[in-house]
């Protein structure tokens, strides 16, 4: 399995490359332990789901290399050990890299379909989200909306 995972960790890595994005060290039991933590919200998505999409792949790894840039040791409890302002921060830099490499790749749907999630789950209802993070959460949304409808060359729907 950890073998499986530096190999997925390696092609996202080069799809970053393409983002001039340069991911952290993170090894394979780095991203098992990260993925199978412990976590303070509802998030559904299991290693299986990861595993089996690029995007968000390419999510999770974000995450896990900004946690890293700023000093956190990834093991099973860095969710519920950092702080939420940290969490957050790590999380929206890794939703901004996603949608990028989504538009990159050319996936209007793919986009669309995370941004509408981050505005049902971050914006409208997390009780866990930061009031100082509020602004860049909302910003996200702004900005993407906006690239979104430029890319498809229509209005963005939900």
């Amino acid at each position: 399995m950890l073998d499986y995972l530096n190999v997925k960790i390696k092609i996202a890595k080069k799809a970053l490359k393409r983002l001039g994005y340069v991911a952290a060290d993170v090894s394979g039991r780095e991203f098992y332990d990260y993925m199978t933590g412990e976590i303070f919200s509802d998030d559904p998505t299991t290693l299986r789901d990861v595993l089996g999409n690029e995007f968000i792949m390419i999510h999770e790894l974000v995450e896990i290399s900004e946690l890293k840039k700023m000093g956190a040791r990834i093991n099973k409890r860095v969710i519920v050990d950092s702080s939420k302002t940290m969490i957050y921060t790590a999380h929206f830099a890794a939703m901004e890299t996603e949608l990028n490499y989504a538009l990159l790749r050319g996936d209007t749907f793919w986009a669309k379909f995370r941004l509408n999630q981050h505005e049902t789950s971050v914006l409208d209802d997390d009780p866990n989200l930061p009031e100082e993070m509020r602004p860049r959460a909302e910003g996200i949304w702004k900005k993407y909306r906006k690239l979104i409808e430029t890319y498809s060359n229509a209005p963005f729907e939900k």
